[in-house]
């Protein structure tokens, strides 16, 4: 049993403030916890609460609080390779001369 619990991803609530802004300058959501977290690849954040709507030209701020899913070493592994492979598709290489002759 101390086997599987160590392979299952550990998960906590946190609590944070979240600020969002909609305007014309700026369209933004951000998450601030209110103590330290390591977040790292293949975590899950979830912001409990009910759904937010910010009409245009405001900025809202709340308390609320975030469910963190840490994910396990094979998730971590996963999600490093599957990003690198994600980023190269971003990426476009010409190896043609654009050069007028």
């Amino acid at each position: 049993m101390s086997a599987a619990k160590r392979v299952r991803p550990a998960r906590e609530d946190v609590p944070c403030e979240i600020e969002i802004e909609r305007t014309w300058e700026t369209l933004h959501a951000h998450v601030h916890y209110k103590r330290d977290v390591e977040i790292a690849e293949g975590d899950e954040v979830q912001v409990l609460g009910e759904k937010i709507h910010v009409p245009f030209g405001q900025r809202l701020r709340l308390q609320r609080t975030a469910r963190i899913k840490h994910a396990g070493p094979l998730t971590r592994l996963w999600t490093r390779i599957t990003a690198f492979g994600e980023l190269m598709e971003l990426l476009e290489f010409s190896f043609t001369s654009r050069r007028k002759l």
